[in-house]
């Protein structure tokens, strides 16, 4: 690490893996420290390359771990929209991406640290292998997680059913009781962890989210003010606030405005990824179709070439850049990616929410919480789904607040300058002579295994 002045010059190893709504927010963290001056590396999949570049960093893909060569539905190693609930699709997910390729992952992650050490890695929230490999190499690692924390914080319902905070004896014994299955779903995967962990000469550990634990600092692309109150935040969680960058295939410009002015402007979208929503999105056109509103729906790479018969008050894009669109926009329908949910609150538009699975139910939850919006079932009726959008253009109260976050958001200040600031405060904070020693031990490991262990 070179100084100038007060600010670091680091070197950062990021990674990601594709996974739709967390690609963006990685690239966000990557051009900002870019931008800051930062020598930034993402190891990522093949999708990923020229976006990487694009954003300031070198690319190194993923050599021994799972990697997708594009973006289709094809290609999608968990292809959770095939199992029968959200359990499922919680394990196949583990199985294929989070914890059953830790080994892998963590190879690859020793590769690029013996090639060039870091001085600060950049893992993911959901990849293990990132955990370990910043374990491994003794690498002061941060974990980036593209929307609210999967492990609970204090006072926090647990991560997936949607919850909203406990208020009475039952809810905190639902709470209770949920935790303790979501562990027992983690630990699961506990014996593939530690196999890895022992490959590496590291101890076994009791539970699988003491690994996670390991991170010296995990950093929330979200905002305080969309998550649930806290009884208190652990030191080593920081929320950075949103980090909002354009995916690379929807920045084309939205420039005619919808064709009658004195109408509200409804947008709907679904998923940057496939998650079987043709039939929840052809609902909610039909529930719009008899509305007194102009909708414009975008369906994105999770849909792309999919034909919908559209009621004349529809238009539909293959995609477009949503911050012009809600510019405009009255109201938003969607699945509740925080992606979507996020950009909508800084513009102050509220949403109707119909939640497919991953982190949806949570965000949907808070949304509810705050009154900035409507949480319907998935496979809420067409007639539904137009009524929860009428309520929200005829009571102020949904707009009034999603307003108030979207202000709170902008008072926070823009997620990818406090990400940089968290990250060089991050590295500021490890002791620059023990850093130096570790990443001559990763080297070390690295050359002498290469032969027995990886190739």
């Amino acid at each position: 690490m070179k100084t100038t002045g007060a600010v670091p010059h680091l070197r950062v190893l990021a990674v990601c893996w594709e996974g739709g709504g967390n690609v963006p927010p990685t690239l966000a963290a990557v051009r900002a420290l870019a931008e800051r001056g930062h020598d930034v590396r993402l190891v990522a999949d093949d999708t990923m390359r020229a976006e990487a570049v694009d954003a300031g960093a070198r690319f190194l893909p993923w050599k021994r771990a799972p990697n997708r060569p594009d973006r289709s539905p094809q290609s999608c190693f968990v292809r959770d929209w095939e199992c029968a609930d959200a359990l499922a699709g919680f394990h196949r997910g583990c199985e294929r991406i989070f914890v059953g390729p830790a080994q892998a992952h963590a190879e690859d992650i020793l590769e690029a640290l013996a090639a060039q050490p870091c001085d600060v890695l950049l893992g993911s929230d959901l990849l293990f292998g990132s955990m370990l490999a910043g374990e491994v190499a003794n690498v002061p690692t941060a974990l980036l997680a593209s929307n609210i924390s999967i492990w609970p914080l204090p006072g926090h319902p647990p991560f997936g059913p949607g919850f909203l905070p406990a208020r009475s004896a039952a809810d905190r014994a639902r709470d209770a009781e949920a935790s303790a299955l979501a562990e027992q779903a983690w630990d699961s995967f506990l014996p593939r962890l530690n196999a890895a962990r022992a490959h590496f000469g590291l101890a076994a550990l009791a539970h699988a989210h003491e690994q996670p634990l390991r991170a010296g600092r995990h950093l929330l692309a979200t905002s305080s003010s969309f998550d649930f109150p806290a009884e208190r935040v652990p030191d080593h969680v920081r929320y950075v606030g949103p980090l909002l960058e354009m995916p690379s295939w929807a920045r084309e410009r939205w420039t005619s405005p919808p064709a009658r002015d004195a109408r509200p402007f409804v947008l709907v979208s679904f998923s940057t990824t496939n998650q079987g929503q043709a039939d929840v999105l052809q609902r909610v056109m039909s529930g719009l179709a008899g509305e007194p509103v102009d909708v414009v729906v975008t369906l994105g790479k999770a849909l792309e070439g999919l034909r919908l018969p559209s009621p004349a008050n529809v238009t539909v894009l293959p995609n477009a850049a949503h911050d012009d669109l809600l510019a405009q926009a009255r109201a938003v329908v969607t699945h509740g990616g925080h992606g979507t949910v996020m950009r909508s609150l800084c513009h102050g538009v509220p949403l109707v929410v119909l939640p497919m699975g991953r982190d949806q139910n949570d965000n949907a939850a808070r949304i509810d919480y705050h009154g900035a919006g409507l949480r319907l079932d998935p496979s809420a009726s067409s007639q539904m789904i137009g009524q929860a959008v009428r309520r929200l253009l005829c009571e102020p109260s949904f707009a009034e607040r999603a307003m108030a976050i979207g202000r709170a958001i902008a008072e926070d200040g823009q997620g990818p300058a406090r990400l940089v600031a968290e990250v060089e405060d991050f590295s500021l904070g490890s002791q620059t002579s023990s850093k130096t020693v570790h990443r001559k031990e990763a080297g070390t490991w690295r050359t002498s295994h290469q032969a027995a262990k990886v190739q």
